[in-house]
């Protein structure tokens, strides 16, 4: 069994290693940091039942595998990633610092084995980090992104997102990487500034968005200070120049493009876009305004079962899965 256990969210999926295939799925908003904040409620927020907690929450999901399958899951191993080996996790896994090989072998994972509360065999994965940054969880997605006979010379993976993260492989190792805070100081700005009430999300911009302010934004970015060109949201508003939904595609624009001019500095010789379709727009147009022509995209499905094919990946190579 594979689960993605991150910040926000849960995801538990049961699979045939021979494959990666997912034969079936549990997916909730039972996050690491709701479940931290329900441990804490508890008398003894330090004691041994953490993990016993924790599991518990796991166990409710295959549950309902079991529910849906008619069949019983006992005895499977489990491969957990994301935000369950950090601090607020129910094991704290160091970060294995980079170099670190894309092929599954030398990340950093802790044990349990199966008890009579909880019959299966668990690893878990840890994240990376350099001297000034660290990774859980896109280490993963990585790895199940790179396929068993690829050899990558020398190219940048990007994970748009909340935190997005670009990742430099070369030779078959990860050498480096940058978190960039783009979709939370979006979602600050947009939602918790005195930009609020000019910026609106229509859901039709998922269908049909209007990239021209969009472009703007992405070009202000490389020639105008952040600070400065994020007023011209609220300037926008004031002299009825703009829409809330010119707003959202022009601050969408200057933060992405404010996170993309970075990699003008960046040598590799193919960007490899790693999202789903939505994002994928943005970060495409944004990459090719800016002037890059080598970006390798991924079909959204192959990009959603990626951990998975991480984890078989890994427990392969750990001789966890045969």
């Amino acid at each position: 069994m594979s689960c993605d256990w991150g910040t926000s969210s849960f995801r538990i999926r049961l699979i045939d290693i021979n494959n990666a295939r997912i034969l079936a799925e549990e997916n909730s908003g039972q996050g690491i940091a709701g479940t931290h904040t329900l441990w804490l409620e508890k008398d003894d927020p330090d004691g041994e039942r953490k993990v016993s907690f924790y599991l518990n929450v796991i166990q409710q999901h295959i549950n309902k595998i079991e529910e849906k399958i008619g069949s019983s899951l006992s005895g499977l191993k489990l491969i957990v990633s994301g935000m369950a080996s950090s601090t607020i996790g129910f094991i704290n896994v160091p970060y294995k610092p980079v170099p670190l090989s894309t092929d599954g072998s030398g990340m950093g994972t802790a044990s349990l084995t199966a008890s009579k509360d909880f019959d299966h065999d668990v690893l878990i994965i840890s994240g990376i980090k350099t001297s000034q940054d660290v990774i859980r969880g896109e280490e993963t997605q990585l790895i199940g992104c790179i396929g068993p006979n690829d050899f990558i010379k020398n190219e940048l993976y990007i994970f748009p997102g909340t935190h997005s993260k670009h990742i430099l492989v070369k030779d078959n190792q990860v050498v480096d990487f940058k978190t960039f805070m783009t979709g939370e100081v979006f979602e600050l700005l947009s939602q918790n500034s005195i930009l609020k009430s000019a910026v609106e999300f229509e859901r039709a911009q998922i269908i049909n968005p209007d990239f021209s302010r969009f472009i703007t934004g992405i070009k202000d970015a490389i020639s105008l200070n952040i600070l400065n060109a994020a007023f011209k949201v609220r300037i926008n508003q004031l002299f009825n120049s703009a829409t809330g939904r010119d707003n959202y595609n022009y601050l969408s624009g200057l933060l992405i493009g404010t996170e993309l001019k970075d990699l003008k500095n960046v040598d590799a010789d193919a960007i490899n876009l790693i999202c789903g379709s939505n994002l994928e727009k943005y970060y495409r147009i944004g990459l090719q305004t800016i002037g890059f022509s080598n970006i390798k995209l991924f079909p959204p499905g192959w990009v959603d079962e990626a951990t998975v094919r991480g984890h078989v990946k890994i427990g392969k190579q750990l001789k966890i899965l045969a």
